[in-house]
């Protein structure tokens, strides 16, 4: 874990509550994956990341899900930025799933509004 996520291995002897907030979304995403599992649920992986962290974090992820071949669901609202990771995108309205398809589809602007506004 320590090869995906370096930043928390020089704070091994430090508190967790004394950690970034970038530094705690490592030490959870770690500890999720430290179990290899088959499915990965995240919901808001971005929380709490600066924005120049976001994009490294979501490349992270999917660097994780290409090389060990495990699914993940991201719940996000930075929906640009998960646009450039992710294969397939299912956006709800109201509860109900209002587009179900692939991600080069909102790469177009006007679609894009149009699903999420």
């Amino acid at each position: 874990m320590f090869g995906l996520f370096p930043a928390p291995k020089d704070r091994l002897k430090q508190r967790a509550e004394t950690l970034s907030g970038c530094e705690k979304q490592m030490v959870a995403l770690a500890s999720a994956l430290i179990s290899s599992p088959r499915l990965l649920l995240l919901d808001e992986p971005s929380l709490g990341l600066a924005p120049p962290l976001v994009s490294e974090a979501l490349g992270r992820i999917e660097q994780i899900s290409r090389e060990s071949g495990m699914t993940v669901l991201i719940v996000e609202q930075k929906v640009r930025e998960v646009l450039k990771i992710v294969q397939r995108v299912y956006a709800l309205r109201n509860g109900r799933v209002s587009f179900s398809g692939p991600a080069e589809a909102l790469k177009d602007e006007a679609k894009l509004r149009e699903v999420y506004l």
